[in-house]
């Protein structure tokens, strides 16, 4: 395989994770109206006054629109190249498409504003294309290996656990980006409960919202905890089940201890960062795993 591809991909994935961190530092800077209702230009300008806030703006569309452009050749030259292999077009596909939905959407915020309920899609949507762009990746690198070729099996528990968690770490991943766009980081100042002197139960909106993530976040955890005992009682001769469950383990203990350091330190910038590092990290391994489940799926389906 070409190995202009292969980095190209490499590039194009941390691209795509810098487009994450990114988003999440003009959330937690208070940035994104850094360049005024001015879209694509800044205050109307190529190059305008700068601020702390339209360097962080400006610079975090420059990395968007770099790695739109990067994700657009990644798409063509793997179609090209490994358009043969089954999920090679699909994943293409939506590495462009919901690129540019990101790309429409913080546009829009921009120019006509936008509620909270709809900017916490910004981040879930631009997951996906990082999470396509990764797979595609994957998939340039394993055609020269035989790792895709070697038959494998795959039980209904484990299926259950591949397929549901990556729709209930988009639901936590939703909640935690409604946390930031409502503001209600630190609505709750202490952990594990709201506050020492008020108790654990909220009393307020944006402590409910900040209590809700919380919650929704413990049971994620608690699930990944459940599925990875499964994947080291059954799977243990599947490195590829096994080691994406325990790195999925210590994906969810940094994310559980960078989210509660957050609080702790109230609001302290690379912790949330690191936040925003670790999840999208984590939502790769899990659509990994679906892209397994969707291949066994597939090989059951050619053998009967």
């Amino acid at each position: 395989m070409n190995k202009a591809l292969k980095w190209l991909g490499i590039i194009t994935t941390i691209a795509m994770l810098f487009v994450l961190i990114g988003g999440a530092l003009v959330t937690k800077t208070g940035s994104g109206m850094g360049c005024g209702r001015s879209w694509p230009l800044c205050h109307g300008s190529i190059f305008p006054e700068l601020t702390l806030e339209s360097i962080i703006e400006w610079s975090h569309r420059f990395v968007s629109g770099t790695s739109g452009i990067l994700v657009l050749a990644l798409a063509i030259w793997s179609w090209k190249k490994i358009g043969h292999i089954r999920e090679t077009k699909f994943l293409a596909v939506m590495s462009v498409v919901f690129l540019i939905l990101q790309a429409l959407l913080g546009a829009a915020a921009v120019v006509f504003g936008s509620s909270a309920l709809i900017m916490a899609l910004h981040f879930g949507i631009s997951l996906i294309s990082f999470a396509s762009v990764l797979l595609l990746t994957l998939l340039i690198f394993e055609a020269d290996s035989n790792e895709k070729s070697e038959s494998f099996h795959i039980g209904k528990t484990m299926r259950f656990h591949m397929t549901g968690i990556i729709v209930y770490t988009y639901i936590v991943v939703y909640t935690g980006a409604y946390v930031r766009h409502t503001e209600s980081s630190l609505a709750c100042l202490d952990f594990p409960m709201c506050s020492r002197v008020k108790g654990w139960a909220p009393s307020q909106f944006h402590e409910w919202v900040q209590m809700g993530h919380r919650a929704a976040a413990f049971l994620l955890f608690a699930w990944i905890i459940i599925a990875a005992v499964h994947a080291a009682r059954h799977y243990k001769n599947q490195k590829r089940i096994y080691w994406g469950w325990m790195i999925s383990v210590i994906l969810i203990i940094l994310q559980a201890v960078s989210g509660i350091l957050v609080v702790l330190t109230r609001l302290q910038l690379s912790l949330a960062l690191a936040h925003a590092f670790f999840i999208s990290c984590l939502f790769g391994v899990f659509c990994y795993f679906l892209l397994l489940a969707s291949r066994y799926r597939h090989q059951s389906k050619t053998k009967h």
